[in-house]
């Protein structure tokens, strides 16, 4: 919107300079119809604009009370509906703009019609149009559930990639320390979004000291409630300590791997339960869990503790397991498909294939959920 305002102002004193030069561009009507041309485009883009948000919004309904509400980010962070607004919203302004630099009136001779910035407010108009055809496209598409889960898949592949690479880091040992000298509680309550383990590597070591966080990503901290323990006599401001954890009002895809298999479990349990009734839906989570297990099967778990430059541990994150991500992936799903022949053979076919892949020292996890159907989970005894 900015830019369009610029470019408007910019428009104007170029056909300012043409006019002086007895030259006219482009759009040659008179001021009346000058004011006629913008003012129609500025209402317009205005009416568009409204349509665009008021689509948006019962597409984000239908998302939330349908599938989940955490499949709600992919929604607002998706570049194509920012687009779509922002181009809206800048002809908008632009025609606003355009229209205050018209001046006169038809039959006078001082008159002042910015011709090239009127036709470049029409070639906008186009543009806009053209984005609308493709914003109703894209909006009929995103709001399939194939495209949402795959969105999910796309962005948890992104963060096994960034939290898990190929490439194996040999880490140290976890210490045995004795009891933490100090508890930094937290604040305020959140969800820990992210934490900078190299700035807490850094600060504990200038102190002298170890840091352990205690809550994982992923985990609600109320407040008061321990953040981090620090072990050693060593002095350091601790809000510096605490800054290098972030807390947000809701779990974050970046260093958590585990909320994107929360948000896949969430859906194939709700097309399970008896009012959805829809295992196909189960069946097309369970296609983008088995991919993201099959990745994480072959991939090292990256050591939690961190050491300095000297080679003294200074940071112990604390990180979910492969057990972990297997029983937060399967057992739920497990359990509300008992009953569809389609998510029983769907969930042997994918543990089949796990078995068949994953490391000796894994397959704990997957034979103790094995045969799926005949037992119960290990959570029920």
């Amino acid at each position: 919107m900015l830019v369009a305002v610029a470019l408007a102002v910019v428009l104007s004193q170029l056909d300012q300079e043409l006019q002086r030069g007895g030259s006219e561009f482009a759009f040659t009507g008179g001021p009346d119809s000058a004011r006629s041309l913008l003012s129609t485009i500025a209402a317009s883009m205005l009416t568009l604009t409204a349509l665009v948000f008021s689509i948006t919004i019962v597409v984000l309904q239908l998302t939330s009370s349908q599938f989940s509400p955490r499949a709600l980010r992919t929604f607002l962070r998706d570049r194509q509906n920012q687009l779509a607004l922002g181009v809206f919203l800048s002809t908008f302004v632009y025609a606003l703009t355009a229209l205050r630099e018209v001046r006169g009136q038809d039959g006078v001779a001082e008159l002042f019609v910015p011709g090239v910035t009127i036709t470049v407010a029409f070639i906008l108009v186009l543009v806009s149009v053209g984005l609308f055809v493709q914003y109703i496209d894209h909006i009929a598409q995103s709001i399939r559930v194939v495209t949402i889960i795959d969105r999910i898949a796309v962005e948890t592949r992104r963060t096994i990639d960034r939290v898990h690479p190929e490439e194996e880091v040999a880490g140290p040992a976890v210490p045995l320390l004795p009891s933490p000298t100090r508890v930094l509680s937290c604040d305020e309550p959140g969800v820990v979004a992210s934490v900078q383990k190299g700035r807490l590597v850094s600060m504990a070591s200038s102190a002298g000291v170890v840091v352990r966080l205690v809550p994982r990503i992923g985990d609600f901290v109320a407040s008061g409630m321990p953040l981090l323990e620090v072990f050693g006599d060593g002095s350091r401001d601790d809000d510096d300590l605490r800054t290098a954890v972030a807390l947000a009002r809701e779990r974050d895809g970046r260093q958590d791997v585990a909320f994107g298999l929360r948000q896949l479990v969430d859906i194939a349990e709700r097309s399970l339960s008896p009012g959805v009734n829809d295992p196909s839906t189960a069946v097309q989570c369970l296609d983008q869990i088995h991919d993201l297990l099959r990745r994480l099967a072959a991939r090292p778990y990256p050591p939690i503790a961190h050491q300095d430059e000297d080679g003294v541990v200074r940071f112990i994150a604390s990180a979910p397991s492969w057990a972990e991500h297997v029983a937060l992936a399967v057992d739920e799903i497990r359990l509300w498909g008992r009953g569809s022949l389609q998510v029983r053979v769907r969930m042997q076919v994918m543990f089949d294939d796990l078995l068949s892949v994953t490391q000796e020292d894994r397959r704990s996890p997957l034979v103790e959920r094995l045969p799926l159907w005949d037992q119960p989970l290990p959570s029920e005894g």
